[in-house]
């Protein structure tokens, strides 16, 4: 199992997804945004930080690198791929995922830990029973999902909403647990063939007992089982 992980001018995050990857015991490798081939890899990440100074909008410059091409051309195959953060922000400018991510309310960087709770999905990066409640950090400007009523409607109904920002004990403060602002309290999101997925928190930053938690472990490991199984 081996995962390719994007690097953009201005990423900031891949080397802790690569460190992440390697100390669950898999392969990873770094590809540059200028590359055109995804040859080797079985799922790829496009990782936190700045692409492209967040010109423009966050992810709006980085969509249309040489790779990106790639990487919807994997995915439409079915291809495993996560964006984490600022890979969120580029899958939904690509149009891999629906919606897109705005200021955080009150327009402050966020970061801190975060509450998340499991939804049920057709999610495959997650097999974390629904209802299941972890702790994964966030480090944002720009985490606030928005969408409109008719995108909402649907994602729900289809099971595509993965991850909600919730309270530690699984419930919903009254006006949203969201410390961005995120319509529905969303903090990730998958396609409706469920190998795409978006999150604004970070999983890689809570694999290694180290660095403070196991929570982000499943987010990595359960869909190297399924493609493994699957091989």
């Amino acid at each position: 199992m081996r995962f390719g992980v994007v690097r953009f001018p201005g990423s900031n995050c891949e080397q802790d997804v690569v460190h992440a990857v390697q100390h669950l015991g898999f392969d990873a490798g770094y590809i540059w945004h200028g590359d055109t081939d995804l040859a080797g890899y079985d799922a790829i990440v496009l990782p936190g930080g700045f692409s492209y100074g967040d010109y423009i909008r966050c992810g709006a410059v980085a969509r249309f690198s040489p790779v990106m091409a790639e990487v919807v051309r994997f995915a439409e195959r079915g291809g495993p791929v996560i964006g984490i953060c600022n890979g969120f922000q580029i899958l939904t400018e690509a149009h891999l995922l629906p919606g897109a991510l705005l200021r955080n309310t009150g327009l402050k960087f966020v970061c801190k830990p975060a509450s998340l709770r499991v939804e049920e999905s057709v999610c495959q990066w997650l097999d974390l029973p629904p209802g299941t409640v972890v702790s994964v950090p966030v480090n944002h400007n720009e985490g606030n999902f928005i969408c409109d009523d008719e995108t909402l409607e649907r994602i729900r109904g289809n099971g595509q909403v993965v991850l909600r920002y919730c309270e530690p004990d699984g419930t919903t403060a009254d006006g949203g647990s969201a410390p961005n602002g995120a319509l529905d309290d969303i903090a990730g999101i998958t396609n409706e063939r469920g190998n795409v997925f978006g999150l604004m928190p970070h999983p890689e930053r809570v694999v290694d007992p180290v660095s403070g938690g196991t929570d982000g472990q499943e987010f990595f490991s359960a869909i190297a089982e399924r493609v493994v199984n699957a091989g």
